[in-house]
């Protein structure tokens, strides 16, 4: 019907990487704007992409929210977990329809449009910043669950250690050292993101294997009545207990942020359109599995839940083959990190090559740069690792500064920005609410811990021993 013009034929999507030479090519870009297409890839499916986004956004965070719980209660905290799942999709949503109004493929290329280099130069520092504090986390995880952890003077012993007693050789530095020298390097030298998908879909099985045991151990005990419901709400008794409360806002931020990836992975889709669908389908699926982390890791440890719950998993759970049921859930977790690892390293290099060498040639075809911005970066997490504390002080520190720029403050001021003039009434509000609320919880939460840390060095060391 109508005027008898051709029915309109859809456009194909470009093909990727089309000036790859060889499976064996490296398909590391020049710089973040750079996008390549090849012959006969017809396209990632949507099941690949809501996999490959939920691999993204299921990392170590998972650990530290049944502590988060600890603080707000089961309600709250589940509420929470729902609550920044939603902001994290609104924020993400923004992103990219200022990305196509702008004809940008990539967050940074979104940033500098909005605001020029210097905007694209503070993103990669963000997410320089929030990716070395995630690998810093995910080693000193791996750490924990070989080696051992104390906490409060109590020393939750690794498996290791379980195995073979206390030795030097499998202290916690140099069983870092070993893992770092033995899995990390080899795996961060490989250059091309697609040889890791294999090893990704199982540390997503692992992860997924971790949440359904511990909901299987915490509903026996429960059947058994062998433990308690914990707290539904915040134990507030003073001012300090509430400031408490917003020291869980960065670790809640954290467990959400794959902004940095989304466009990535909406360049590989057949058909771009399913990205939306790819993101809240990943968001729904990964706070499905938050929540239940949360809510069975905190009612089988209640208020001895540590901030690393793996660390949790080295007593008598009060089941048949409790021992050995310790250690299949730490030792899959902490594989499932190792294997996670270089897919959080790739865009951490790729920034941190883009600061330091805009101009350079492409970095898969220099060697000796690739080389050193890996062992640097390596070097730095190791270290990091093992002179940071606890997954709690990373999570506090990168998240009340890097993870939330890139999750909800520059989303929100780019659309602020109205560069493309493309923002509603309700994008507007919506971004100053998110601003607001991010600047206030993370001030709150960052003045809460240094107040901590300045209260418990006041302290005379003969208190704390009581």
């Amino acid at each position: 019907m109508g005027n008898g013009s051709p029915a309109p034929v859809k456009e194909k999507k470009p093909q990727k990487f089309e000036n790859v030479l060889d499976e064996n090519s490296p398909l590391l870009p020049r710089n973040e704007e750079e996008v390549v297409y090849v012959d006969g890839f017809n396209g990632a499916s949507f099941a690949g992409a809501v996999f490959n986004l939920s691999t993204n956004i299921v990392g170590a965070g998972i650990m530290a929210l049944p502590a988060t719980m600890k603080v707000l209660g089961l309600s709250v905290g589940i509420a929470m977990i729902i609550f920044v799942a939603f902001l994290a999709e609104a924020s993400i949503e923004l992103l990219l329809r200022l990305s196509k109004a702008g004809k940008s493929v990539t967050y940074g290329g979104v940033m500098g449009n909005a605001f020029g280099r210097t905007g694209r130069m503070v993103l990669q520092i963000c997410v320089v910043v929030n990716n070395i504090g995630v690998l810093i986390v995910y080693m000193i995880i791996i750490g924990d669950v070989l080696s051992g952890t104390s906490s409060n003077g109590v020393h939750h012993s690794g498996i290791l250690e379980g195995w073979f007693g206390a030795h030097w050789w499998n202290g916690r530095a140099f069983v870092l050292l070993i893992t770092t020298l033995f899995v990390f390097v080899p795996l961060a030298c490989i250059k091309r993101v697609d040889s890791l998908r294999y090893t990704s879909a199982l540390s997503v099985t692992l992860a997924v294997v971790f949440v359904a045991i511990t909901a299987g151990i915490a509903i026996i005990k429960l059947i058994n009545g062998s433990i308690e419901i914990p707290r539904w709400i915040p134990d507030v008794t003073d001012l300090q207990s509430v400031w408490k409360l917003f020291t869980v806002v960065p670790i809640l931020v954290t467990t959400y942020i794959c902004h940095y990836n989304v466009h990535t992975i909406d360049n590989e889709l057949g058909e771009s359109s399913q990205i939306k669908s790819v993101v809240r389908t990943s968001l729904a699926f990964c706070s499905t599995v938050y929540i239940t982390t949360s809510f069975f890791g905190y009612l089988l440890f209640g208020d001895s839940t540590l901030d690393d719950a793996l660390a949790n998993f080295d007593s008598n759970l009060g089941i048949p083959c409790s021992s050995l049921i310790n250690d299949i859930v730490r030792v899959s977790y902490a594989f499932h990190l190792m294997l996670v690892f270089p897919i959080i390293f790739f865009p951490l290099r790729l920034n941190l090559d883009g600061l330091l060498f805009p101009s350079a040639e492409p970095l898969g075809l220099d060697n000796r740069r690739f080389a050193m911005i890996t062992a640097g970066l390596i070097s730095i997490v190791f270290l990091g690792a093992n002179f940071i504390p606890s997954i709690w002080d990373a999570f506090q520190f990168t998240g009340a500064t890097a993870a939330v720029c890139i999750g909800f403050i520059f989303p929100a001021a780019i659309t602020l920005r109205g560069t493309h003039e493309i923002a509603t009434k309700r994008d507007k509000i919506l971004s100053i609410f998110m601003i607001v609320l991010a600047v206030f919880s993370n001030v709150v939460a960052i003045y809460s811990d240094v107040y901590s840390l300045v209260k418990k060095s006041l302290v005379p060391p003969h208190a704390l021993a009581h």
